[in-house]
């Protein structure tokens, strides 16, 4: 049963960043914008938020500010402050995309690409410059909850969900059913929704197409940015540029989930546990008897994505307007 537990562990850790940024990309493109740009988004969220992180804790008493943050803000109150930056800046970075899609009317494929080429490059030359290295290292284990009061001591459950976890666990949970509520129990998510559907007919009762685009796509970027530290924090002590990946899983899990919250989580659940597999085969008797190159778990969550949407991608539910520069004139 610990092997079970430890899976299971692993796999919250893998599933929750999945949701958060599948979830910003699905407010972009319920707006009407493709954000193929989770993953540099993603990308420049880690880096600000781990980089405050490690800059904070690594602080001496001649760097006043910091140092002064180092104790206000022991503990999980750093880890708040590093989610506010990645989010943040997540917004900061989606600004961009957002004007070159919606204003310009710009290819919104090539504005995200454009911005996930620009991300890690980014993250690794300013990280040399203040830091000399593109390794931003921080400590995560004054943020680990070895076990919560009561609930951890649930028989499984609580193994399972409520020792040795993160607050980013049930952040991620939080921001799943907040996201549900307002897409489908509010008037901005059906306005949104229509903005993504039929933009025209959204402008004609009044609805400003742009404005909602706007906040869409800036969701989608806030999404993203947090996402990212999300990910970073309970999987490593060390941040390299990148993401692996994992802003493009997040797409999958997108599509995977014809863009409704619900199947979104059990979208990220199935590549989050394949991940968490890949992550930590070699714990796992069973697995690790069978002397398969390692190589080999470490391709399978993505292997495991072009097969699932290569049977889902013919029945995809995107919003029909999606992609489509907002022509008030058109039809």
């Amino acid at each position: 049963m610990t092997i079970f537990y430890f899976v299971m562990q692993s796999t919250m850790f893998f599933t929750i960043p999945l949701i958060i940024v599948a979830l910003g990309g699905l407010f972009s493109e319920k707006s009407g914008v493709v954000n193929i740009a989770l993953e540099g988004k993603m990308i420049m969220g880690a880096f600000a938020g781990i980089l405050l992180i490690s800059t904070v804790q690594n602080a001496t008493p001649d760097q006043s500010l910091f140092f002064f943050l180092q104790n206000a803000f022991p503990g999980h109150g750093l880890l708040f402050l590093g989610l506010i930056t990645g989010t943040v800046t997540g917004i900061l970075v989606s600004l961009l995309h957002a004007y070159a899609a919606i204003n310009l009317k710009a290819n919104q494929i090539i504005s995200g690409v454009a911005i996930n080429m620009f991300a890690p490059a980014f993250a690794i030359y300013v990280s040399r410059l203040v830091i000399d290295s593109q390794n931003i290292h921080f400590n995560n284990s004054q943020f680990r909850i070895d076990s919560v009061p009561l609930l951890g001591n649930i028989p499984v459950l609580g193994p399972m969900f409520f020792q040795n976890v993160y607050l980013t666990t049930y952040l991620g949970f939080l921001i799943l059913i907040v996201a549900t509520f307002v897409l489908y129990k509010t008037k901005f998510g059906l306005r949104l929704r229509a903005c993504g559907e039929h933009p025209q007919a959204a402008d004609s009762v009044g609805v400003s197409v742009v404005k909602m685009r706007y906040a869409g796509v800036l969701l989608s970027g806030a999404l993203a940015g947090l996402g990212g530290v999300v990910y970073i924090i309970p999987i490593s002590t060390v941040f390299d540029g990148s993401v692996a990946g994992y802003g493009f899983l997040a797409l999958a899990v997108l599509i995977f989930g014809a863009w409704k919250p619900q199947r979104i989580l059990f979208a990220a659940i199935f590549f989050g546990l394949m991940q968490a597999v890949a992550a930590s085969y070699s714990a796992i008797p069973f697995l690790d008897n069978l002397n398969i190159p390692p190589h080999f778990y470490r391709m399978m969550p993505y292997v495991a994505t072009l097969v699932v949407l290569a049977f889902t991608s013919k029945n995809t539910m995107a919003p029909k307007a999606v992609g489509q520069p907002y022509d008030k004139g058109g039809r």
